[in-house]
């Protein structure tokens, strides 16, 4: 049909197309903008704002009423007129989501093959999603005339609450509730006897939006010659595209690079985006952005509730904010005028989302935004993944080397603690328990890495070789002695601790060791001397990291005990030395990233030795010291690893000579879950550059109750992938078996079996 404009609206609902409508029949304003001061519905002579790609409408689907995003204006449908129905009601007289971010949207639905409208549902607040104002407000008190007239007369006499805060308000235009509660405690009750007598009243403003250019409000360290040149290198791309690797050992100061760029973008009166791994991990790094620069910031993660996440972004797409910091999801975070995109611990697997439909990397996104907004993007670790190790040596990506520490401190001595050759006392060696006393007696701090939380990964019955298992998973259940529980770390399953084999009524025993046993153990060896540990089950709450960090600081805790958390930005000044527990654990597993996150893991929790005056020594625990990953590491560091497992990857035609996508699926049986991957196989018309793998069931088959299997498609050429998935999937998702399984594309995989 050809006609009036036709609206096509992007839905949150699994389904790979748009929606067309036609414009709405009343000419009412955006809600957004009666709420922001504008005339309401009932002004006259209002005329119908002219509706943009990114703004939000109500639509009527079926008998629901659904919030979707415009992303296209058309002049024609491929439905008939009668069929076309019109918007009801426009939620933004300015789009929420501008061109560049409805383009990114665009292209990640395409690249990762996924639904638009989930897609877009991804990148906004689920407050924005169900309607709520786009509109940032903040409440202003002031005093009326009569209020002015009766502050004159010394009103009111008998109420010197009342008379503080009105004289207060008679001396100022206009004030935030946030500064009243500052000058005058508990002034609402004072307030409200004002209102009714009509001395003062309220009104909802938008905050002011600050664009002029500001630097520093405290000046950084002086930079090594090193840091300098890399911070030059970016600067002098700061009004272009360009991605750059920043590669520093721990400790070698790549946060204050950070910081230096990000203060030239706000010289220039622009606004920046930083991304960090984990929010909750990495409270040191948010501290020195609010340290450094007294400028409003917006920070975004998911420990957020819906109401903080919607202020936080409103602080962002207002502009106000002009410092972006946040988790994965904060890649599309709204940054009006953006300078520069700052990806910390680039390597870390919480950049990609692992759950639910919509599978992205935001550290690949990153790069895409930062080309599409023509401004330079900067990849900070001390370990970066293969992948964009590879790109550098394309020279699709730039490298910057800080190779050493900011404080010129020698790296930290490692050495291979041989367990075959060597006494164990509960998981710990003698070397490492004789080091551990040497460290101590020198009032140094030491650090225990064990990446196994609970007590014990097992609880054993050695009469009759019964395992404590889950119910719901293909996994045994973790003691925690400390609750008296068995728990699953997969699906969550918990139950008491029992005494006795349910099997043979004979007495049981944990076996292995896990953070806490550590703890229990160290506490006996080393007693009086105080220990910390920092693991998922002693930090529920970010004061509880706090702690542990105050602790360590104040040399209060002499001991560490700590899983994968100890590794993510954290500055231990004092401690002197590392010991990982066990170190094997990746060295023969299945999936071809296991050597790659055990390489990153050892040299990221050995970086937290010797980061101050004194130095530092890393002892890693193994039973296989002569394994070719952990000579590479002691003799070339992560450099040589990285080309020996480049090497190995090309040879096997692994990522980054590859490229991969897995379906994924999970059903109540396991023939189920293959049944619908067999059938999706049979319908692949693959070309000859593309392969199809499996399927196969999951390594861990049964999760969760429900059995997992996996389809993976492999080709050496990203194109002729994508063309296959574009042209296979819609097929895919008509199979009847699909309706009886959960099911999912993940696009460059970091994790397979």
């Amino acid at each position: 049909m050809t006609g009036p404009q036709v609206f096509r609206v992007a839905l949150d609902m699994p389904l790979r197309r748009v929606f067309d409508y036609l414009p709405p029949k009343s000419p009412a304003p955006p809600t957004n903008a009666a709420a922001s001061g504008a005339p309401s519905a009932s002004t006259p002579a209002v005329s119908a704002p002219a509706i943009e790609p990114g703004a939000r409408v109500r639509v009527p689907f079926g008998r629901q009423r659904l919030i979707g995003i415009v992303v296209e204006i058309a002049s024609s449908s491929d439905l008939p007129a009668e069929r076309l129905k019109p918007i009801l009601e426009v939620l933004d007289s300015r789009p929420i989501l501008d061109t560049p971010a409805l383009g990114l949207l665009r292209w990640a639905a395409d690249y990762y093959h996924h639904p638009i409208g989930e897609v877009i549902s991804a990148a906004l607040p689920k407050a924005l999603r169900l309607g709520a104002s786009s509109s940032s407000t903040e409440e202003r008190w002031s005093a009326t005339a009569q209020g002015r007239e009766a502050h004159q007369r010394g009103e009111p006499k008998r109420a010197p609450k009342q008379r503080k805060l009105l004289e207060f308000l008679v001396a100022r235009d206009a004030e935030t509730a946030a500064t009243l509660t500052g000058h005058v405690p508990n002034w609402r009750d004072a307030a409200r006897s004002l209102i009714a007598r009509g001395w003062i009243g309220s009104m909802e403003v938008s905050p002011e939006t600050n664009d002029a250019p500001s630097g520093a409000q405290t000046s950084g360290p002086t930079l090594a010659e090193e840091q300098r040149s890399a911070v030059e290198a970016v600067g002098k791309a700061l009004n272009q595209y360009g991605t750059f690797v920043l590669h520093g050992v721990t400790g070698s100061g790549k946060t204050e690079v950070y910081l230096q760029l990000v203060e030239r973008v706000l010289t220039q009166g622009r606004r920046a985006l930083v991304l960090v791994p984990e929010i909750g991990l990495t409270p040191q790094l948010v501290g020195r952005f609010r340290e450094r620069f007294g400028v409003p910031m917006a920070v975004l993660h998911s420990a957020l509730t819906d109401h903080e996440r919607l202020l936080a972004w409103r602080e962002a797409f207002s502009g106000r904010a002009r410092v972006v910091l946040g988790t994965r999801s904060a890649v599309f975070a709204p940054v009006p005028d953006l300078g520069i995109i700052i990806v910390d611990e680039e390597h870390d697997s919480s950049f990609k989302q692992h759950e639910g439909g919509f599978r992205y990397s935001a550290r690949d996104l990153a790069v895409v935004r930062a080309q599409r907004a023509d401004v330079p993007v900067l990849l900070g670790s001390a370990t970066p993944a293969l992948e964009t190790l590879n790109n550098v040596t394309t020279s699709r990506y730039a490298r910057l080397t800080l190779p050493r520490r900011a404080d010129q401190a020698a790296p930290p001595r490692m050495a291979l603690v041989d367990l075959r050759a060597n006494a164990i006392h509960a998981g710990i060696s003698t070397p490492a328990i004789q080091a551990m006393e040497r460290h101590l007696k020198e009032d140094g701090q030491v650090l225990v890495f064990l990446n196994r939380r609970g007590y014990a990964p097992t609880l054993l019955c050695t009469a009759c070789g019964w395992v404590a298992p889950c119910s719901e998973c293909d996994a045994r259940l973790t003691v925690h002695m400390s609750a008296g529980r068995l728990r699953c770390h997969h699906c969550g399953a918990d139950g008491p601790l029992p005494t006795r084999c349910p099997q043979c009524g004979f007495a049981v025993k944990p076996v292995g060791q896990g953070t806490e046993r550590i703890e229990e153990t160290l506490a006996t060896l080393f007693p009086g001397v105080s220990l910390a540990r920092l693991d998922r089950d002693v930090v529920r709450k970010r004061t509880d990291m706090e702690e542990v960090m105050r602790r360590m600081a104040s040399g209060e805790a002499r001991i560490l005990v700590g899983t994968q958390m100890v590794t993510k930005g954290h500055d231990f000044p004092n401690v002197t030395l590392v010991v990982v527990l066990n170190a094997d654990q990746g060295l023969f597993s299945t999936d071809f990233r296991a050597p790659e996150r055990l390489a990153q893991t050892i040299v990221q929790v050995a970086g937290r030795a010797g980061r101050g005056t004194r130095p530092g020594e890393v002892l890693v625990q193994t039973e296989f010291p002569g394994h070719p990953l952990l000579l590479n590491l002691l003799s070339e560091g992560y450099d040589g690893f990285a080309r020996a497992a480049l090497e190995e990857r090309a040879q096997a035609a692994w990522p980054p000579f590859s490229r991969l996508a897995a379906v994924r699926d999970s059903a109540p049986t396991a023939a189920a879950a293959l049944e619908f991957l067999t059938e999706a196989r049979k319908l692949a018309k693959a070309p000859r550059s593309v392969k199809l793998l499996g399927p196969v069931p999951a390594a861990m088959a049964k999760r969760a109750g429900r059995h997992h299997a996996q389809l993976l498609v492999e080709s050496s050429d990203r194109t002729a992938l994508h063309r296959f998935l574009e042209a296979w999937l819609p097929e895919v998702e008509q199979l009847h078996s699909a309706r009886r399984v959960r099911w999912a594309l993940d696009v460059d995989p970091i994790e397979l079996f």
